[in-house]
């Protein structure tokens, strides 16, 4: 936890409790919410067949990456989840969205 700590520059175990029980809220609630949204899209099972898994994995990253970071911003920790979002959005080669 030691190495952890120091690789996101956090100082306390207190505030890497709090991370880990954002990730875990955040990675529960957008699977829960995927499943209405596909709805809301009327996207189904029984319309894609074998793509509906993977288009709803598709929807459930952005969904993911909201709920990151206003989650985390519910919980004190927008600083940490912005930081953590710029970084891999710029990974995945969205880096111009953050051009200063």
């Amino acid at each position: 936890m030691k190495e952890l700590k120091k690789r996101w520059g956090i100082d306390s175990n207190f505030q890497l409790t709090i991370i880990f029980i954002v990730f875990a809220i955040t990675g529960s609630a957008s699977a829960w919410l995927s499943k209405p949204f596909c709805f809301w899209l009327g996207i189904t099972k029984e319309d894609i067949g074998y793509w509906f898994t993977p288009v709803r994995l598709i929807l459930i990253f952005p969904i993911y990456q909201v709920l990151l970071v206003l989650i985390g911003f519910l919980l004190g920790q927008f600083k940490f989840f912005w930081a953590f979002e710029k970084k891999m959005l710029q990974r995945m080669g969205f880096g111009f969205m953050f051009k200063e």
